[in-house]
């Protein structure tokens, strides 16, 4: 049987809905300090994700010196979505299994970025660099986050469930690479977009 390897846990069509059930949950449950700082972080994260890989289609910006285009989507999905989600699981345990919560995310995330340079996915600076961005804004998410409030576990639990359903459904039928290149082209006003496999 073939394992798909750890990097696609950091794929947008599972972090996406997995960011989605984790501030909906937090909502939900009325935690609204660690639903907000988590859902601007996390936004945050995919954003300089996203638009460095537009300016790269667009302009062809990247440093070739280091064989950079822009830091990769699944390292700093894998980065910033599961130290999280660890940590939120374990919020109402003790602070030595919350912290072990968050390393075991961040190490997951190193592994992830690892064997993207292992398997030719991506350069190490692209790796390491969506690595760097998904563990400070998951870092900085569990620290805005606080102490846990009054768990309120059903309502939460039911804002996540139907949370990740939605996005899941919705991801499954979005064309993320297509609309980037249309978004690219258009704001640079070229007509095909830089190939991924220069960085001159």
């Amino acid at each position: 049987m073939s394992w798909p390897p750890i990097f696609e846990l950091g794929d947008l069509t599972l972090t996406l809905p997995l960011a989605a059930a984790m501030a909906a949950g937090l909502l939900g449950a009325r935690d609204w300090r660690a639903g907000a700082a988590w859902a601007c972080l996390f936004a945050l994260a995919l954003g300089t994700v996203g638009a460095a890989k537009l300016a790269f289609l667009g302009w062809g910006t990247g440093v070739p010196a280091l064989d950079f285009k822009a830091p990769s989507g699944h390292a700093a999905g894998v980065s910033v979505v599961f130290p999280t989600l660890f940590y939120l699981l374990l919020r109402h345990a003790g602070v030595r299994l919350r912290r072990a919560g968050a390393a075991a995310g961040i190490a997951l995330g190193a592994a992830a970025a690892y064997l993207l340079v292992l398997a030719g996915e991506h350069s190490p600076s692209e790796a390491w660099a969506g690595w760097l961005v998904g563990c400070g804004a998951s870092l900085a998410a569990i620290q805005l986050a606080g102490p846990a409030p009054a768990a309120r576990p059903a309502a939460g639990l039911v804002c996540a469930l139907l949370a990740f359903a939605g996005v899941a459904w919705a991801m499954q039928r979005a064309q993320v690479g297509y609309w980037m290149i249309k978004v690219a082209l258009a704001l640079s006003g070229n007509a095909r977009p830089f190939p991924w496999d220069s960085c001159s």
